[in-house]
């Protein structure tokens, strides 16, 4: 019974979403929130923690990756998809064009990580995706860098 004890304390403090999850369905069970109204206001924070994330890689990089827009609209259309389908009357074909409009987007994500110019594939089963920040040198930069070093080590 210890044993196991130590290893459910051992998982919750690697996995704390588990713990936020069980805190956050508590609140709502106890406050006696609608459920459904729950997890569209979560889903509703998400895409807007995606977006200051896009933001602040922007700010930072300069840059702004597809994949980060991607996942913003997948997740907002996810959100319209639970919104439509918890209605009593349902309009199914708005919910069927919604899960098509995912199913666009998932395939451009696909596109964007495999197309990527900070993908290198390996084989067929290997991927490494980097980010590069390195500063761009010149060949001839760098053998005067060599030249330099050996110099010094004379």
């Amino acid at each position: 019974m210890k044993r196991a004890l130590t290893n459910i304390r051992k998982y919750f403090r690697s996995n704390y979403e588990v713990l936020a999850a069980v805190v956050i369905f508590t609140i709502v069970m106890v406050a006696g929130f609608e459920f459904s109204k729950t997890i569209v206001l979560l889903l509703e924070f998400i895409v807007v923690m995606e977006v200051v994330k896009m933001i602040s890689d922007f700010i930072k990089k300069e840059k702004l990756r597809l994949r980060f827009v991607i996942d913003i609209f997948i997740i907002f259309l996810i959100r319209d998809v639970i919104i439509y389908a918890s209605h009593t009357n349902k309009d199914y074909f708005t919910i069927l064009f919604l899960l098509f409009v995912i199913f666009v987007f998932f395939i451009f994500r696909i596109l964007s990580i495999k197309y990527s110019p900070g993908v290198i594939k390996i084989s067929k089963d290997t991927v490494i995706e980097y980010e590069d920040d390195r500063k761009s040198e010149k060949i001839s930069d760098k053998k005067k860098d060599i030249e330099k070093k050996l110099r010094n080590e004379q």
